[in-house]
């Protein structure tokens, strides 16, 4: 049984696209950038903020900095709450806690902007602990907000655990710690992206989550 469940925050536990297409385009707008040709803003929720920018602006990082700026201040003020949780997150959560779960979120989200988010829809008091990236883009890539769980919470190495998350990005930073990961289909990656990446198993919904956890 797994004693240390790690969920994704963006395409997990929360949908929030509508919101980070409206800071992306609010930011596009005020630096004078124009969508590259075929961009799918789908693909690039999950991944680190900067390398996003980069595929968006090229790489002048002083345009990069200044486009986080902008987009995170929309984010904070606008786009941040442009955003609702899946249906059964919540009883999910209820019933891993009420199993003896540990519970950490390990997002590429900004740390106070996951925290803002769970707190808002209620979901923050499940979990024991939340990593997520810094402003200045420390601690960004998943391998490393995975590391900064484990070197939180099992130091020593001793705990079974199991990543969760909708992107190749989260089996990806799962595998680099040896940790399985379980795939979802609610989010924004593809049956074909999960199984490509190596997840150990892919779900559709929240009883096949629960369950897929429990038989371990």
């Amino acid at each position: 049984m797994f004693d240390l469940i790690l969920f994704d925050l963006d395409g997990t536990l929360t949908n929030p696209k509508d919101g980070i297409i409206n800071s992306f385009l609010y930011m596009m707008k005020t630096v004078g950038a124009s969508i590259p040709e075929g961009f799918n803003f789908d693909e690039y929720i999950g991944p680190p903020l900067r390398d996003t920018m980069r595929i968006i602006l090229g790489d002048d990082s002083a345009e990069i900095e200044e486009a986080i700026t902008i987009y995170r201040k929309h984010q904070a003020e606008q786009g941040l709450f442009q955003n609702y949780i899946y249906p059964g997150i919540a009883d999910l959560l209820y019933k891993l806690k009420r199993d003896g779960k540990i519970l950490a979120v390990a997002t590429s989200k900004m740390l106070k902007f996951a925290v803002e988010v769970l707190e808002h829809f209620g979901l923050l008091a499940y979990f024991d602990f939340i990593a997520g990236a810094e402003a200045d883009g420390a601690r960004s890539d998943k391998a490393e907000v995975i590391a900064h769980v484990l070197d939180t919470l099992d130091k020593e190495r001793k705990m079974k655990i199991v990543m969760v998350g909708d992107r190749k990005y989260d089996i990806i930073g799962a595998k680099a710690h040896g940790i399985p990961c379980i795939g979802v289909l609610w989010g924004f990656g593809s049956n074909e992206e999960l199984l490509g990446a190596g997840a150990d198993a892919v779900v559709k919904n929240m009883n096949e989550l629960y369950n897929t956890i429990r038989r371990e």
